[in-house]
């Protein structure tokens, strides 16, 4: 999603409006060409006014809400479900917490230490986690975007924030968790516990936690096997041409 360079210049000036463009892209680390060409075609990215925000200090889910695209974003903020904290555990921090605790003593607690988000399958896992059924269908009809498109842009692990907004409205679940499993936001800014997700892996019971990294070793399971698949299709080819 982005928001009309209209509103992008009327927001940059309030909040802004001593400081110039130039000065505004080197702090932010954005490119300033970059910002130029997307105002030139009258659409800011959403990365651009969050890279701001943070640079002048400000909270980019209160400054995104200012934009029409975004107008309930603040007011949707709420926790995020377990399963949504479990969701984003990569498959082997699940595996290697496993180990780990059935390696500890009875007596011993083993403190969870997941990666760094977002992690290789962060969006697929987080959609899973929150689908009521047909969650996928249900981002087609409300976006307009060809389901076949949205499978894409999940296998490789993206999500635009329309998406990322829109399949957390249908899931009832805060509007800023589709923003953070992309990396559009980090955890603290959308809202999630500091240590959430090791909380959560904490409180599995033996049988959960097995069933968890069951559930991710069949997932990477079936990825090796279209990957598989996919080499094996290629070198067919090349034979082929010769």
């Amino acid at each position: 999603m982005t928001v009309s360079a209209k509103s992008f210049q009327r927001w940059r000036l309030h909040v802004a409006a001593e400081v110039s463009l130039t000065e505004l892209c080197r702090q932010a680390g954005f490119k300033r060409a970059t910002l130029a060409q997307q105002l030139v075609r009258g659409k800011v990215s959403v990365t651009a006014v969050v890279a701001i925000s943070r640079s002048l200090g400000l909270a980019p889910v209160k400054e995104l809400s200012s934009f029409d695209p975004f107008g309930d974003l603040a007011d949707g903020v709420r926790e995020p479900t377990a399963a949504e904290l479990l969701s984003q555990v990569s498959h082997l921090d699940v595996m290697e917490y496993l180990v780990q605790r059935s390696r500890a003593d009875e007596k011993e607690t083993v403190l969870p230490q997941p990666g760094p988000l977002p992690h290789p399958a962060s969006v697929r896992t987080w959609l899973e986690a929150v689908d009521r059924g047909d969650l996928r269908q249900m981002m087609a009809n409300v976006s307009g975007v060809a389901p076949q498109n949205i499978s894409a842009a999940v296998s490789a692990n993206r999500l635009s924030p329309h998406l990322a907004v829109i399949a957390a409205r249908l899931s009832e679940v805060s509007l800023t968790s589709g923003l953070v499993v992309t990396g559009i936001l980090t955890p603290e800014e959308g809202s999630w516990p500091n240590g959430g997700r090791s909380e959560a892996l904490l409180q599995l019971r033996d049988s959960k936690l097995v069933a968890l990294a069951q559930g991710r070793l069949e997932e990477m399971a079936k990825a090796v096997r279209k990957r598989e698949r996919d080499d094996e299709r290629a070198r067919e080819v090349w034979e082929t041409l010769g």
